[in-house]
């Protein structure tokens, strides 16, 4: 281990604070079993048990008109497009079903920046969902759509996730967050919310008693630094706040982009930002790994870097897949890849309460067992 950074992976794992230097320092660091080591250390302080979690839930993408232009984005499409589309409720419907058949109890509805639909057209649509399907949370727009939606209605944001809520909003996803910093926000993005208005949609949202997922896109024209700016100010607002349920990092998918050139980073780079994350945020519970991006092998290492859940099933993915990147994974091998890391596999729902049943027994026998597979991972 590298002396320069030995005393910081030690602050971090006995619960100290990093500053924005200290974490810099981490991610210039190459010595990816260092880093790992400390971030499934604070991942055992925090998780103790010997569960690490999934969800069942779909993806359902209502909509892909959009007035912004995204350079790093192969899903939209510009509202005048002939392939745009928006989806009628008999196919929402239908997608919700074959979820709820599936074991599943959460949608994640997110859409592009539609310039037509009202404010009074997605609380009608979520006032569908909820009565057709009342088991099912929504965890529905993503903050740049709940930004929009106050300049299409002219409303305050507080009244916008007010009447959102009142209609059976249930929680919001973090999409839309890529880097939070401005910078970046405008060489890959038109028209589209900037960081102060992306993190106050959360605060927003959090102050009514709601929840939200924070996230980060990186390996595209943003720097090390500017990695670190995002999780700060992602770490200002949870220490205000207090409402965000998880974070999940996951690299950029160049395919099918405008930023097509930018070569795509690989396993050491998302190992070790996930694990740096996982040091930094130290007022967050819970990491996801990004499986839908790495795959079974890499999302599977993600557990012993800093992540204590595998993410969603995901029935269905539309955004990343149209970026030519496609990972699935069955429910089988989900819970096969947590087993295999010695920890008993749990369902869990948005707000991380376990929703399945457990064997005692089971869970007895691994306990003592729970993370102690040794982790090797060469540079």
């Amino acid at each position: 281990m590298s002396s320069e950074i030995a005393p910081l992976l030690e602050k971090a794992v006995d619960g100290g604070r990093l500053t924005p230097e200290e974490g810099l320092k981490l991610l210039e660091s190459h010595d990816l079993n260092a880093l790992g080591e400390a971030a499934n250390a604070v991942t055992q302080r925090l998780h103790p048990e010997p569960y690490r979690t999934y969800n069942i839930d779909r993806n359902i993408n209502y909509t892909n008109a959009c007035t912004a232009v995204c350079d790093f984005c192969a899903f939209y499409r510009p509202p005048d497009h002939p392939e745009v589309y928006v989806l009628e409720r008999e196919e929402l419907y239908k997608k919700l079903q074959e979820t709820v058949e599936l074991g599943g109890d959460q949608i994640l509805l997110q859409g592009g920046l539609h310039p037509k639909l009202p404010l009074e057209w997605y609380e009608e649509l979520l006032s569908d969902l909820r009565s057709h399907f009342p088991q099912i949370n929504i965890h529905g727009f993503s903050p740049p759509e709940i930004h929009h939606f106050t300049k299409i209605s002219k409303l305050p944001l507080k009244t916008v996730l007010e009447r959102l809520k009142a209609a059976g909003l249930g929680s919001l996803p973090g999409g839309g967050g890529e880097i939070l910093v401005d910078r970046v926000r405008k060489e890959i993005t038109r028209g589209k919310v900037l960081t102060d208005d992306w993190l106050n949609v959360n605060r927003v949202w959090h102050e009514l008693g709601g929840r939200s997922s924070a996230t980060m896109m990186f390996g595209h024209v943003e720097t090390l630094a500017e990695r670190i700016e995002h999780l700060e100010r992602l770490r200002q607002v949870q220490d205000e706040t207090g409402g965000f349920t998880a974070y999940i990092c996951w690299t950029f998918q160049p395919d099918n982009t405008d930023l097509s050139h930018i070569p795509p980073v690989g396993a050491f780079e998302y190992l070790k930002t996930q694990a740096v994350s996982r040091l930094y945020l130290d007022n967050f519970a819970n990491i996801q790994s990004s499986w839908v991006t790495q795959g079974e092998k890499v999302g599977q290492m993600a557990l012993y870097f800093g992540a204590n859940d595998m993410g969603s099933l995901m029935i269905e993915e539309n955004v990343v897949a149209e970026a030519g990147t496609v990972h699935y994974l069955s429910l089988e091998t989900i819970r096969r890849v947590i087993q295999e890391c010695g920890y008993i596999p749990r369902q869990r729902n948005v707000f991380y309460e376990y929703i399945d049943e457990v064997d005692e027994a089971t869970s007895l026998e691994l306990a003592g067992h729970a993370g102690s597979s040794s982790l090797n991972v060469l540079p």
